[in-house]
């Protein structure tokens, strides 16, 4: 995927900005904000409230006072009462508002590319990306695109038979091969422990595990939540104590027959549960 390229282009800088964006009512608001990370293509940034992926925002850099068109592609990290992270793309790549001369790009500038799938009309197809997408991509597992096939904006995740081939990661109608999979790593535990499932839009579930394992667990919900999206999970939860929340992705659906509920199957991040451990031991 060219890490190596990726990772040279990203800038750790903090701009302050003035963003105008219209919310999912289609009313126009302001809001303050900064840059965590940029790049030449767009930014990770932070602001007071949300956003609404595939939406187009206008950006100003308070700094220096140029302004330039974004494209919001999607959250990087799970929204709270007093701030969001969203991905951000120049809608002219030709622009910059940072300020910043970036290095010329090493070959070609859209070498990403991913096995993605339309969560709406299924479609399967080989994506280029840019550099903004794959990191949203990486956190919230889905972003907001144009489809050829519906014709309209839509959301993509990793393609669910590439996910199917990938270790213990399936499609829907397959659990029944998953469990093999997953016992022959992990043996599987039927425990109930109260769970918190927070996911990269603000939404927040407190629910209840089916089993429990070292990688992950299964809970049953009637959210809808798409295979392969971004989570935050503190399990065992507690309301009244502090719960260590873990990123974590959702691996597997199962619908129960005869209910609007499924069952889903968290795999824990396997980085972010070292860090954990360490931090436990210390």
């Amino acid at each position: 995927m060219g890490e190596g390229k990726r990772r040279s282009d990203r800038v750790r800088l903090t701009i302050p900005l003035r963003l105008h964006a219209t919310d999912a009512q289609d009313v126009e608001f302001w809001t303050e904000g900064r840059t965590l990370v940029l790049n030449r293509h767009g930014a990770r940034i932070e602001i007071g409230r949300g956003l609404v992926s595939g939406s187009r925002v206008r950006i100003i850099n308070i700094s220096n006072r140029r302004e330039a068109d974004f494209r919001v592609v999607g959250p990087t990290a799970p929204s709270t009462d007093k701030n969001s992270e969203w991905g951000v793309e120049l809608v002219n790549p030709n622009e910059n508002i940072w300020g910043i001369q970036f290095p010329p790009p090493m070959g070609d500038d859209a070498d990403s590319t991913a096995l993605l799938e339309c969560r709406k009309c299924h479609v399967v197809a080989l994506v280029h990306l840019s550099l903004v997408e794959v990191e949203v991509l990486e956190t919230a597992g889905i972003i907001t695109r144009f489809c050829d096939s519906c014709q309209s904006k839509s959301s993509f995740g990793y393609a669910e038979q590439q996910m199917a081939s990938d270790g213990p990661k399936l499609a829907e109608g397959r659990a029944a091969e998953a469990d093999g999979i997953d016992k022959r790593r992990y043996r599987r535990a039927a425990l109930q422990l109260p769970v918190r499932v927070r996911d990269y839009q603000g939404g927040v579930e407190i629910t209840k595990t089916d089993n429990v394992s070292k990688g992950g667990f299964c809970f049953v919900s009637e959210k809808t939540y798409l295979l392969g999206v971004g989570v935050m999970v503190a399990c065992p939860y507690s309301p009244t104590g502090q719960s260590p929340e873990l990123h974590a992705s959702i691996v597997r659906i199962r619908r129960i027959e005869g209910s609007a509920r499924k069952i889903y199957g968290v795999r824990y991040d396997l980085l972010d549960t070292a860090k954990t451990i360490g931090k436990s031991r210390q």
